[in-house]
């Protein structure tokens, strides 16, 4: 059952919402090759937030999919990945800013990015700048050498219509994109679509 209709969030912005335990949060890149970043904060004390660290050191791979839990700075689960139809995410890289811009696009306009979209969604919620970490980047595609461990961003594999669909393991408080880098997004910037739905 549907707890509100699909949601759109237009190129380069962010939205923040509640997401309940057990509720089912879907992701969706509705045009291809765009990356949405995903943040949770648990609800109840938003000094607990998603870990990158924690979570590949429990997953064992940079790899999450389908089955992987996305852990808190606290240990605990916050959220599962229940289906995913591209198989291919980022949780090493940093939300893009101002200062992104100036460093790998100083030809292009500076943007406050990712970063400055998750700010602004997520103050409402009580969570400051500080406090936003690594980002769940789903769709973003990011091959490590395994040789030199050398990182490179390329376009997104998505394709119109690919989703990943998470399921909240405790009360939440969600953040999430419509990136705004050039490079993680083939060049050009596309809306994020996402519904919550009870669980059945």
């Amino acid at each position: 059952m549907s707890a509100a209709g699909t949601q759109v969030i237009p190129p380069r912005r962010g939205a923040g919402f509640r997401l309940a335990a057990g509720q089912l949060l879907t992701v969706i890149d509705p045009e291809g090759r765009q990356v949405a970043d995903l943040l949770a904060y648990n609800a109840a004390d938003v000094r607990e937030v998603i870990s990158s660290g924690r979570t590949l050191d429990y997953a064992e791979t940079i790899r999450l999919t389908t089955g992987h839990l996305l852990y808190s700075n606290r240990s605990r689960p916050m959220l599962e990945i229940v289906e995913d139809s591209v198989g291919r995410h980022d949780f090493l890289l940093t939300p893009c800013s101002y200062d992104t811009f100036h460093h790998f696009y100083p030809d292009l306009p500076p943007h406050r990015g990712c970063f400055g979209n998750l700010a602004e969604a997520l103050a409402p919620f009580g969570v400051e700048e500080d406090a936003i970490p690594v980002a769940f980047n789903c769709f973003m595609n990011v091959p490590v050498d395994g040789t030199t461990g050398r990182l490179e961003v390329l376009p997104p594999t998505s394709v119109a219509g690919d989703r990943i669909v998470l399921r909240a393991r405790m009360d939440l408080v969600i953040g999430l994109t419509a990136c705004s880098a050039p490079a993680s997004n083939g060049g050009s910037f596309k809306p994020i679509h996402y519904r919550i739905d009870d669980p059945s």
